[in-house]
């Protein structure tokens, strides 16, 4: 087990169930991985966080840059920010902060469950609908699975009138 560097503004600290929340109802967030090259290379990408498993899903074709990134390392970090306010001089914000590993989800049952959810997440009017589309494309979409080692989240709260 790695250790993680602690949080160096603790004033700032957001409390694990506030990141969590944060995590839940995020829009998209920034995947950070390590190319085979040896760059740095991140990405905004649509997720879903299961709190229950304490994980990450994201879908993706089952090939490219991404694919071949998770390959040679499969060590990464996840951010999403939430809220931000642009003030004179500062920016107000809450972001969370997810250290984990990450790889493809070879189980047809999990990797179907974590498309549903995915699917609930960012289109929850289709959540009875029939899955004629996502049957047809399920043999050539992969799930990756980022299983969560350490979260942590900061904000900056403004008071109001500042």
């Amino acid at each position: 087990m790695t250790d993680f560097r602690p949080v160096r503004r603790q004033d700032r600290l957001l409390d694990i169930p506030a990141a969590e929340r944060l995590l839940e109802t995020g829009e998209y967030g920034f995947l950070a991985m390590c190319s085979p090259e040896g760059y740095g290379y991140g990405i905004p990408i649509s997720y879903v966080y299961l709190r229950e498993r304490g994980c990450l899903y994201f879908h993706c074709a089952p090939e490219g840059h991404k694919i071949d990134a998770v390959a040679a390392n499969g060590r990464v970090s996840f951010c999403v920010v939430g809220r931000t306010q642009v003030l004179p001089y500062t920016t107000a914000y809450e972001s969370a902060h997810a250290f984990g590993r990450i790889g493809p989800v070879g189980d047809d049952t999990e990797r179907w469950e974590a498309l549903l959810a995915l699917r609930a997440k960012y289109n929850p009017e289709l959540a009875d609908a029939e899955d004629a589309y996502m049957r047809k494309s399920f043999a050539r979409t992969t799930v990756l699975r980022l299983d969560i080692e350490h979260l942590s989240g900061k904000c900056k709260r403004v008071p109001a009138g500042a």
